[in-house]
């Protein structure tokens, strides 16, 4: 049983209490060695890890699942939060006020009497406050010689970056930089996986990666042209292989150590006819 002296002191208000968990945690006498050994700059994974978990919670509807992911997205503020207290540089209700204030400030028609007839007139404020509010924290005021690009950065920052992706192909095609047809597309596609291929086979890994991603940017144009969801069909195609993969495992006892290529496909392609025909049979 813990020692009650190494307790946090037990608070009435939730939050506080994680506060004061998250302290105890990062207490350089006696706290954890993981905690104290993270930074902000660590915690970027785990950060992105626990909101795409939120969404996924989301997608399925579970509720229990989506309070537990929550909270655990609620962990790595409140670790940034002390990191930052640590250093003397901010904390909790600094941030807090922060978002407080910049809602109170981009809702007007809510907190200052103006009026909003609809969503889309609250979108259009809450833009142009935002872009007036970008004017001021320039240096010299001067207008940006490339604004659209500059507003891109700005939105995609906190995008994952397939998202960030088609939201740049779509601002960019709106503002007129777009090919002709769908075949202009595809042709870019092949330039781009043949540059792929050459650079793989230089050995060139930094050079490979650059080209990955110019593949996978021109895929994401694809599927703006086609109105399908790129980030949703690589969400179902982790999915589907998992149930199979799931499967091919189950028949090998789960041991796929020492397995030869030619049977793990012939499992893999019954796997697939398995589901097929299960998704095809009459519901019982």
């Amino acid at each position: 049983m813990a020692d009650p002296q190494t307790q946090p002191p037990h608070h009435p208000d939730p939050i506080r209490q994680l506060e004061a968990v998250v302290a105890r945690l990062r207490d350089p006498a006696g706290g954890c060695p993981w905690d104290l050994e993270q930074t902000h700059a660590s915690l970027v994974p785990y950060v992105l890890e626990e909101a795409h978990e939120v969404a996924d919670a989301i997608r399925h509807g579970d509720d229990r699942h989506l309070k537990e992911e929550l909270g655990d997205l609620l962990l790595q503020v409140m670790l940034h939060a002390r990191i930052a207290q640590e250093e003397q540089r901010f904390d909790l209700n600094a941030i807090a006020e922060s978002i407080s204030d910049k809602l109170i400030r981009r809702h007007p028609h809510v907190f200052a009497g103006a009026e909003a007839a609809d969503s889309a007139a609250v979108k259009a404020t809450w833009d142009a406050i935002k872009a007036a509010e970008r004017a001021e924290q320039t240096a010299d005021g001067a207008p940006s010689r490339s604004p659209l690009s500059d507003q891109l950065a700005g939105k995609v920052r906190g995008q994952p970056a397939m998202a960030g992706a088609m939201t740049i192909s779509k601002k960019a095609a709106k503002a007129g930089f777009e090919w002709d047809d769908l075949a202009g597309v595809w042709d870019k596609v092949h330039e781009e996986l043949n540059e792929l291929k050459e650079a793989v086979a230089s050995g060139n890994r930094a050079h490979a990666q650059e080209e990955l991603g110019d593949v996978l940017f021109t895929l994401v144009n694809v599927a703006r042209w086609c109105g399908i969801d790129p980030e949703a069909g690589l969400a179902g195609t982790n999915r589907r292989f998992l149930d199979r993969f799931s499967r091919v495992e189950a028949a090998l006892g789960g041991d796929l150590q020492g397995r030869g290529i030619q049977e793990l496909e012939r499992l893999w392609q019954q796997a697939k006819a398995q589901i097929r025909a299960e998704a095809n049979s009459p519901a019982s």
